[in-house]
């Protein structure tokens, strides 16, 4: 809960899973990065640590790990390089932040390689804004709960400052993830309509706060201490129009929905948490315009064959589905999809995860 609410520094509430990237990395004594993939559609890629990284072409994977190295230049120590050899169960722009598990992976294996240490709350901050090297204005959420996941739990993460809080996940509660067959890719035009979102809610802001008399450098957060989601609406209909309050408007409410959230989890609210899944979904296809038509039938059989909601996960424009369920009824929603969505498309054998929530990032000697 809570997407493209982070990079307006309003809480979000993930949860890391079971899917993961690893590197396999052995130090070396120069400045050398030489990093190879276990998938062949992932060419090797090396590199020498600098000062100043060039990246390389957009969309390169090897951007990543670069946009590691250059995160941490200049951070207490001198970064000595290494090799390694990446595999990954986690899929490939499919809106479950295997760009950011990457880029903590590398970050993870450079610390090791240069003998350093780092606080992990500082390293989730220096990587948050380090991952915009590659061209994509985001937030910190997937980098945090990369570092931040805990067994069990999902974790309510709050910005400035950073603090993260875990809640335990009922047991009888399944989140499962189903990809639309439409790759969530980051880059060209895709990457160019994200970050003119970032760029609308930044506007919005800025033209509603001065709207209600508050001072220059108002925040979303400054915003709602004072007003609710639905006063907030009102007020930004006399100075916004378009896409413009569209924007505003999923902020806003997406923020009152993380904390609904996670009260519903304290409770085992299975319904509502649900419902705040679906209402967040619609949001983010009405007001944010991040859906499409795979990722809408996903939502719709999700919840037919019983889910209790249904949203899109990630930034958007393809990727995945996450649907909530009661255990008894994982096998009706997995059925479903797999008969109403994936055998008309002659998919094949597809993974649907049912994610466990897990423990995030660590470093294991070998």
């Amino acid at each position: 809960m809570g997407d493209h609410t982070d990079y307006n520094g309003l809480p979000v509430f993930p949860m890391a899973i079971q899917q993961q990237v690893t590197m396999y990395a052995r130090r070396r004594a120069d400045a050398t990065i030489c990093v190879a993939n276990l998938d062949p559609r992932f060419e090797k890629r090396s590199f020498e640590i600098r000062q100043t990284i060039e990246p390389g072409p957009p969309a390169d994977w090897g951007n990543y790990v670069k946009a590691a190295a250059q995160a941490l230049i200049g951070r207490g120590g001198e970064i000595r390089g290494f090799d390694a050899l990446v595999d990954s169960d986690l899929p490939v722009a499919a809106g479950l932040s295997s760009s950011s598990a990457l880029i903590v992976a590398a970050a993870l294996a450079l610390l090791e390689s240069s003998g350093l240490g780092m606080d992990p709350m500082e390293l989730m901050t220096i990587l948050a804004e380090g991952e915009r090297y590659v061209g994509t204005e985001g937030g910190g959420m997937d980098q945090a709960i990369c570092l931040g996941g805990r067994w069990g739990t999902a974790c309510k993460i709050d910005f400035d400052p950073l603090r993260l809080t875990a809640t335990p996940v009922p047991p009888d509660w399944r989140f499962v993830i189903a990809p639309s067959l439409v790759p969530a890719e980051k880059s060209g035009g895709v990457r160019d309509a994200y970050n003119l979102r970032g760029h609308q809610c930044r506007e919005s802001l800025g033209l509603v706060a001065r709207a209600l008399g508050l001072a220059a450098g108002a925040t979303y957060r400054n915003l709602l201490k004072g007003s609710s989601a639905d006063a907030l609406v009102a007020a930004a209909r006399d100075v916004l129009d378009g896409p413009y309050e569209a924007r505003f408007r999923h902020v806003v409410t997406e923020a009152e929905r993380v904390e609904a959230a996670r009260e519903a989890m304290v409770a085992a609210d299975l319904v509502t948490f649900g419902r705040l899944m679906s209402e967040s979904h619609a949001s983010l296809r009405d007001d944010f315009e991040v859906s499409c038509d795979a990722l809408e039938d996903l939502v719709r059989i999700a919840v037919d064959g019983g889910a209790a909601g249904a949203r899109l996960t990630g930034a958007g424009f393809g990727g995945c589905v996450v649907a909530l369920c009661h255990e008894r009824l994982l096998e009706s929603v997995l059925e479903r999809w797999r008969e109403a969505f994936y055998r008309p498309r002659a998919a094949g054998p597809i993974d649907l995860i049912v994610a466990r929530p897990s423990d995030g990032a660590s470093v294991v000697q070998l």
